[in-house]
C-alpha cells in the first residue's frame, strides 16, 4: 500500500465567517416568495435586500490572509473571487445554488433584482457562472421557474 496526497484539494474554508456568510438569505426569500399578502410584501423584500447586503458587505472586505501588514498600500476591497478566497470552497458550493434560485425565481415572480450597487454579489455570481463545476451542476432558469411555480404565491389582494 501507498500513502499519497489527496487527489482533492482541500475544500474546507480557512476563515469560519465564509462558512456562514449569506447563511439566511434563502430563509428570508423563502418568506418573501411564499407570501400572498401585498401589506406584507415590502418589509418581507427589505429583509431579503438586508441579508443580500450582508453578504455583498462581506464579500467586499479584505479576508486577513489579503491584508499585507507590512505593506503601505491599505487594501480597502477585497480582490478574491469567491467566499473564502480565489477557489471555491465547500461554503461556496452551499450558498452559490441558493443565490442563483434567489436571482431566477424572485425575478420572474416578484420582479425583484439583485440591485446592481451590490457589485460585490453580481461578481460573486459571475466568477460562479464562469466555472464549469457550477454551470454543469446548475439546472437550467426555466427548471429552476417551474420547480418554484406552485412555492411562489401570487400576491392577492
Amino acid at each position: 500500500m501507498f500513502l499519497c496526497p489527496p487527489k482533492y484539494i482541500k475544500l474546507a474554508a480557512r476563515h469560519p465567517e465564509s462558512n456562514t456568510a449569506g447563511m439566511d438569505i434563502f430563509a428570508k426569500f423563502s418568506a418573501f416568495i411564499k407570501n400572498p399578502r401585498p401589506d406584507a410584501n415590502e418589509a418581507l423584500e427589505r429583509g431579503l435586500l438586508k441579508t443580500l447586503q450582508k453578504l455583498d458587505d462581506y464579500l467586499r472586505s479584505p479576508l486577513p490572509d489579503e491584508i499585507d501588514h507590512n505593506s503601505m498600500e491599505d487594501i480597502k476591497v477585497s480582490r478574491r473571487n469567491f467566499l473564502d478566497g480565489d477557489e471555491m470552497t465547500l461554503a461556496d458550493c452551499n450558498l452559490l445554488p441558493k443565490l442563483h434560485i434567489v436571482k431566477v425565481v424572485a425575478k420572474k415572480y416578484r420582479g425583484f433584482d439583485i440591485p446592481k450597487e451590490m457589485t460585490a454579489v453580481w461578481k460573486y455570481l459571475n466568477n460562479a457562472y464562469s466555472r464549469e463545476e457550477f454551470t454543469n451542476t446548475c439546472p437550467s432558469d426555466k427548471e429552476i421557474e417551474i420547480a418554484y411555480e406552485d412555492v411562489a404565491k401570487r400576491l392577492v389582494k
